[in-house]
């Protein structure tokens, strides 16, 4: 385990130096803080997504589903076209800089993920997939209303919209790294008294409960860090709909093992190195035709299709 680990890390390593070192010209002043910036963007979003991810599927006992599913993707484009609808793309410019909207955006998903968890779990006997549903459909809710929205808009505010569709690493502001990084320490410094129940919790509910483990309890404090781990990746560079499934699933299979540590670990280095050698490939293959996103949106799309035709047969 210790050595696919290792490998992983070299894999890593390597890319990141062939990102940061290609095509410099000798202008490493210039070169190497704008690209040290991308890579701390991904490096922390990608381990933040990945460790979402995984956790959210042990927690479900369910490998293809994200937590994408609870709306906060839908939530985060709504506040962003209903701030620039209402206050116009120049006014929000103006009035709202990026520090701002990253912690509105990041206060207000976790508000509503709390408020959800809040009422859902008010009453006993509800279980997660009921959460998942109710998710589910504020997620449609949120993704009409923006929709809506921006049909009324200016079309040249629709641009301003437009480009927070795609997650985007090319100007992240170094102020909100920092922000994020206090930020996942933190949450990461609460999570770790907790980490033990995962490998009970993948055993399921009824075996967990048997094990001694209070589950609803352990359950709602990792619905919450999930929820405000996605809030700060997706505020910070975009929403990216399938690199959680797409990472979290090669994980399971590459590393072979029900133990966390492992998984999270792992999850976190092939997300890294499925960003950055995206990032290769948009850069120097493509030319900036496209965008990262929409090529691991693709591929994701397509794994996911094969996890459920690979259900289907199963059953």
């Amino acid at each position: 385990m210790k050595a696919k680990i290792v490998g992983l890390t070299i894999v890593a390593i390597v890319l990141i130096a062939i990102f940061m070192m290609i095509d410099a010209g000798g202008n490493w002043d210039y070169v190497l803080p704008r690209r040290l910036k991308k890579i701390l963007a991904i490096v922390l979003t990608g381990s933040v997504i990945a460790f979402s991810t995984l956790v959210f599927q042990t927690i479900t006992n369910n490998r293809i589903l994200t937590p994408s599913i609870i709306g906060l993707d839908s939530l985060y484009m709504f506040i962003q076209t209903l701030v620039i609808f209402a206050l116009g793309s120049t006014t929000s410019l103006t009035f709202m800089n990026k520090n701002v909207n990253f912690l509105i955006s990041v206060g207000l998903m976790v508000l509503f993920a709390g408020l959800l968890y809040k009422w859902l779990f008010k009453r006993e006997g509800q279980n997660i997939y009921f959460l998942l549903l109710i998710g589910l459909i504020f997620g449609t809710l949120f993704n009409s209303l923006s929709t809506f929205l921006q049909l009324l808009i200016d079309p040249n505010e629709f641009l301003r919209v437009q480009d927070k569709m795609f997650a985007s690493f090319n100007n992240v502001n170094t102020d909100l790294l920092i922000i994020s990084f206090v930020l996942v320490i933190a949450v990461g410094i609460y999570f770790w008294r907790y980490v033990k129940y995962l490998d009970v919790l993948s055993l399921g509910r009824d075996q967990a409960i048997n094990l001694g483990v209070n589950y609803d309890f352990v359950v709602k404090r990792f619905l919450i860090i999930i929820a405000i781990l996605v809030s700060i990746a997706t505020a910070l560079v975009g929403p990216i709909t399938f690199l959680g499934l797409l990472v979290a699933n090669v994980a399971h299979q590459f590393m072979k093992t029900y133990q966390h540590k492992h998984l999270i670990v792992g999850s976190a280095l092939i997300s890294i190195i499925a960003l950055v050698g995206g990032l290769l490939i948009v850069e120097r293959v493509f030319t900036f035709s496209t965008t990262l996103s929409v090529i691991v949106n693709f591929i994701g799309g397509v794994y996911f299709i094969y996890l459920l035709l690979k259900e289907n047969k199963s059953w």
